[in-house]
């Protein structure tokens, strides 16, 4: 069967349209946050919409990720301080070895839920592209704030956001 190349170009075209308005949500930090549940350490689940009502922060990392292990610290410190404010924080580890996991949370505990995604089906969903990956939805179930990767200082614009998403 041959194809012309003008339907060719059409398709392609229409191809793109699809993936980049798929992507729209998830990549520019606008639209719904797609749901998920996931697995904790101890094997029970959490699911993204038992937060809704709070304000959510989703922290995609990996135990090979020098970043991520060195904001863990910050961003337990901003879990504790917010959290009686209905601000709560799930840090979803990409690893597909669960040991690693606890050998490191075990070496640097934190006090937040941490979820497992070995199969990088949310990261997916949320177009995850970059370790650290930090995603922060409203109340209401909106992504807000997308940010991708980790320098010291970063916290701060983190924690700006949160403010002001617990005042809305």
């Amino acid at each position: 069967m041959r194809v012309s190349t003008t339907k060719f170009l059409k398709f392609c075209a229409l191809a793109a349209l699809v993936a980049t308005t798929s992507a729209t949500a998830a990549g520019r930090g606008k639209g719904p946050a797609p749901a998920f549940t996931l697995s904790t350490l101890s094997g029970r689940t959490a699911s993204l919409s038992q937060y809704k009502g709070q304000v959510v922060m989703l922290n995609f990392w990996a135990t090979w990720c020098g970043p991520c292990q060195q904001e863990m610290p910050l961003l337990d410190q901003m879990y504790k301080t917010y959290k009686p404010a209905g601000f709560t924080l799930l840090g979803i580890s990409v690893d597909t070895d669960k040991a690693a996991v606890q050998a490191l949370l075990a070496r640097r505990p934190v006090s937040f839920t941490v979820l497992l995604d070995p199969k990088n089906k949310v990261s997916g969903e949320y177009r995850v592209e970059e370790m650290p990956s930090t995603i922060i939805i409203d109340r209401k179930g909106d992504i807000r704030y997308v940010h991708r990767g980790y320098k010291p200082g970063d916290e701060n614009e983190y924690q700006d956001r949160i403010r002001q998403l617990i005042q809305e």
